[in-house]
């Protein structure tokens, strides 16, 4: 009798045996995924590719991957950061532009999905295994994005910087208590030392910025402003432990990455259709003519740019949730807050005193420590696997 099949995300049908044609028992999601995968073929030729789970620990691609993805989610966070305050301060002032920009860079993700595959890096192909229950999820959380992406622009041009840092940073908060409910998180020394080092750090960073108040902004929009910046921090922070429980049954890169490109399509339509009914193109012509003073070619290269970074931005904490977990992610974005205040120091000479150094080095701190908890943790996982892989083997050959 042959051992049942089932359906992975390298999308064909595939057999899990042992050398003696016996059906092994599944693995679990945190144990190295090794499979032998059968190629389509119509003589049912021999197995011919082998692949294991990303999210393994124990994966080569593993670390270049994460080293990758953070590096993604560090330029991008910090670069769309900059310039959006480039943006802002030669007078751009859409609330349109800044949330179409977050998402419209979503074509730049073809070259994630489609190089492994041209590469001859994996033999899956691009969108093999992509069900319609993983495209109807995808285009849902893309629409929660898109809504988040416009309650965070709205905000932003309501808000001063101070009120708009420390609101948003309440979200790594919200994050844990989220985690916790949904994937069942543990709350440990390490990530709750780290959630109160950077929630103090963000806190510190916004009453030292309490000076920099918008000009002509009523009490109305002052308050509308506040509840659309609180959405956006809650609703990120359901963002990130939803996409980790999908993640959970997602083996490969290439099929976040898919994924990613889907939810960013349908923030972009959304965006899209605000725009039109709103006159937000024409807005935005207008914009780049009349208003922008440092001209049409710098204004639309600040746009292109955001598309970039924005999606360099996302497409690592998309990353991050996938190798590791939604408050690792959380985390690593409210960390690099730190980072926002040493570019604007560095690019727009602004002045960096006593208590945006503390900001910085709590902000600091508390990355670290948790970074060094991550390490401990991952080399304690090694030693139980490598245990355990010894005990199997001194069993296969005691039978």
């Amino acid at each position: 009798m042959e051992p049942p099949s089932k359906t992975t995300c390298d999308g064909i049908i595939e057999t899990i045996i042992d050398q003696k044609g016996e059906e092994l028992r599944p693995l679990s999601p945190q144990s190295t995924r090794v499979t032998i995968v059968h190629t389509p073929s119509s003589d049912d030729s021999e197995p011919t590719n082998l692949h294991a789970d990303d999210k393994s620990s124990s994966n080569k691609r593993y670390m270049p991957l994460l080293i990758l993805n953070y590096f993604f989610l560090f330029v991008g966070s910090v670069s769309s950061s900059l310039l959006s305050k480039y943006y802002f301060i030669h007078k751009g002032s859409s609330r349109w532009v800044s949330t179409w920009v977050q998402s419209a860079g979503f074509p730049l993700l073809i070259i994630p999905i489609w190089l492994p595959y041209l590469l001859k890096l994996t033999k899956r192909q691009p969108f093999t295994g992509f069900n319609a229950k993983l495209l109807l999820l995808s285009v849902f959380v893309g629409l929660m994005l898109g809504f988040n992406n416009l309650l965070f622009s709205w905000g932003n041009s309501y808000l001063p910087v101070s009120t708009s840092a420390l609101l948003l940073s309440s979200q790594l908060v919200f994050n844990l208590l989220l985690s916790v409910i949904i994937v069942k998180q543990k709350i440990t020394f390490s990530n709750l030392n780290c959630v109160v080092l950077l929630t103090v750090s963000s806190f510190l960073l916004a009453i030292d910025s309490g000076n920099e108040k918008p000009e002509g902004i009523t009490r109305a929009k002052y308050f509308v402003g506040f509840l659309c910046t609180i959405g956006a921090g809650l609703l990120f922070a359901l963002y990130l432990p939803v996409m980790e429980k999908v993640y959970r049954k997602v083996y490969c890169y290439e099929m976040v990455m898919e994924m990613q490109l889907i939810m960013e399509i349908a923030a972009t339509v959304l965006a899209m259709v605000g725009m039109a009914s709103d006159g937000g193109f024409s807005e935005m012509r207008r914009e780049s003519e009349e208003v922008f003073d440092k001209g049409k070619g710098l204004y639309w290269g600040t746009v292109m740019a955001n598309l970039v970074t924005w999606q360099m931005c996302f497409m690592g904490t998309a990353g991050m949730v996938f190798l590791t977990s939604s408050i690792t992610g959380g985390i690593c974005m409210t960390a690099l807050l730190a980072m926002n205040v040493v570019g604007g120091v560095v690019v727009f000479k602004e002045r960096l005193d006593g208590v945006k150094a503390m900001s910085t080095a709590l902000c600091m701190w508390g990355f670290c420590s948790y970074v060094y908890g991550l390490y401990i943790n991952m080399k304690k996982k090694q030693q139980r696997d490598q245990e355990e892989e010894e005990a199997e083997e001194t069993e296969m050959s005691n039978m």
